[in-house]
């Protein structure tokens, strides 16, 4: 039966593309029994889970040679990982559990799992085989909205988690160059940004790829596919009816206004939540928008901005695509250069720290200590407070780079 699913397996693994390492991958502790990649759609997750089984694969190839004419154990030949996708028909008849086992017999030690809200009480089912098959180590993606580690009663002490963002600009200019650009703290960054950005800049112009970055390079799938919009178009409704109304267990007939709701958001963002205005406007009770809203953010095509000391269910200050390349998504409308900008800043900043809106004049504090201004030009005179400016190349003064924050991871 493994056979079956180790031809897959070797198929997806050949043909996985994932063309640049993920910093994420140094970042896990793979030594972990339970593991939760999550991300949003379209970031590569898939791929970064095959991109992993390839390198184990290779270890133990290297291991299997070393052995070569020598006295070979049962364990050291044995296929040490396996990708599953959890749709796989053969899961409406057998259980995990049993896989599992089956696996474990046979002498692996890592499993990866994709699509695991497909099978039914998923939670349940992983946290019994962590409890029964010490040995072994498993891996699995997860959407967004899916309940891990302190939702989650069965995961919550066991579970390790992860998120896999977009390409960061970095990523992308790596990708695009060839080069090695390495990450930086937000302290060296904000202490150094001048000496920083001149260094990058004697290597590369970063402008030159920054405005492609916020069109397309956010997502993987840009270098796959010949229409981008058709792509990321494909990604958001896939968040809408499955990470949204599958996993949420909304009624399909909601749909038609879920998809109102987002297309006003792309239409103003960034912008102030009219709660009420916005449930005339669509049909639905305020209660219902501000879910819809939530449901909207969990899945990662919007970001909430709170002031510091609020959050969810009390109405947010302002709401933001998630990503420079949905705030693109709008056709009806040219996006202003500093919307975009701020919403690029937003993406940069929010995935390892905290970003809220405040009573000052500055547009967001991040960490609760940094104040933070968004500026499409720089400007003769240095800014009071540290300034990100979008269509800057080297930074002086409090003005920092914009790029230069896509540098974080």
């Amino acid at each position: 039966m493994l056979d079956a699913f180790f031809r897959i397996h070797d198929f997806l693994v050949e043909h996985s593309f994932m063309p640049i390492r993920r910093k994420l991958m140094d970042e896990i502790d793979w030594n972990d029994r339970l593991i939760a990649i999550k991300g949003g759609r379209g970031v590569g997750k898939t791929d970064f889970l095959l991109s992993r089984a390839k390198e184990i694969e290779q270890e133990w190839r290297k291991r299997v040679e070393e052995f070569t004419g020598r006295r070979r154990t049962k364990k050291l030949l044995a296929r040490p990982c396996l990708y599953v996708n959890l749709n796989d028909f053969y899961f409406t008849e057998n259980t995990l559990l049993d896989f599992a086992g089956m696996f474990v017999k046979a002498g692996g030690t890592y499993l990866f799992l994709d699509q695991v809200f497909k099978y039914p009480n998923w939670s349940h089912e992983l946290r019994r085989c962590y409890s029964k098959y010490k040995t072994l180590h498993i891996i699995f993606c997860a959407t967004p909205v899916l309940p891990i580690d302190e939702e989650n009663p069965d995961l919550k002490d066991v579970v390790k988690t992860y998120n896999l963002r977009g390409f960061s600009f970095r990523e992308y200019l790596n990708l695009q160059t060839g080069l090695r650009f390495h990450s930086y703290a937000l302290e060296d960054i904000m202490q150094h940004h001048a000496s920083i950005s001149r260094e990058i800049c004697e290597r590369v112009h970063p402008l030159d790829y920054f405005k492609n970055y916020l069109h397309h390079g956010y997502y993987p799938s840009y270098l796959e596919s010949k229409s981008f919009e058709a792509a990321l178009l494909k990604v958001m409704n896939s968040q809408l009816e499955v990470d949204v109304l599958m996993i949420k267990q909304i009624d399909v007939a909601c749909l038609t206004k879920l998809r109102k709701l987002l297309y006003i958001l792309m239409r103003e963002t960034p912008c102030a939540l009219n709660i009420s205005t916005l449930a005339e406007e669509i049909g639905l009770s305020r209660a219902t928008v501000m879910n819809y809203i939530k449901y909207l953010k969990d899945s990662r095509l919007i970001n909430l901005l709170y002031m510091e000391d609020r959050t969810f269910p009390m109405k947010p200050t302002k709401a933001y695509m998630h990503n420079p390349n949905l705030a693109q998504m709008i056709f009806t409308r040219e996006v202003d250069p500093v919307d975009l900008y701020e919403t690029c800043f937003y993406t940069f900043i929010h995935g390892a720290h905290k970003v809220n809106a405040t009573e000052r004049n500055a547009m967001f504090i991040v960490d609760n200590k940094y104040y933070f201004d968004v500026k499409v030009e720089s400007s003769l005179r240095d800014t009071i407070r540290p300034t990100a400016v979008g269509e800057l190349e080297a930074g002086r003064g409090n003005q920092i780079p914009l790029w230069l924050l896509g540098f974080l991871y």
